[in-house]
């Protein structure tokens, strides 16, 4: 799980089955300063995230379980967006 900032959205023309209506965003990691880390990414979008919004991502196969039907091919899901950070 990581932290990521909304940088816009992804058009398809085809997506895999199971991700029909589904958004595509795409997310730049931050570290625990909020800094970017790494490049960006695109992640599936289950809460309705909008651009510029500090989002939780999870990744992997946590990723994967964030949908129905579970286990589509994807790399990074947006599972909740961040009201507050206090470290």
């Amino acid at each position: 799980m990581y932290l990521g900032r909304v940088l816009g959205t992804v058009v398809c023309e085809r997506k895999y089955e199971g991700l029909e209506g589904k958004r595509l965003l795409v997310v730049q990691p931050l570290d625990h300063n909020r800094e970017p880390t790494g490049s960006p990414e695109v992640a599936v979008d289950t809460v309705s995230a909008g651009r510029g919004e500090l989002v939780y991502l999870v990744g992997s196969r946590e990723a994967a379980l964030a949908l129905e039907p579970t286990f589509v091919p994807v790399d990074a899901a947006i599972v909740g967006i961040v009201d507050a950070v206090d470290v």
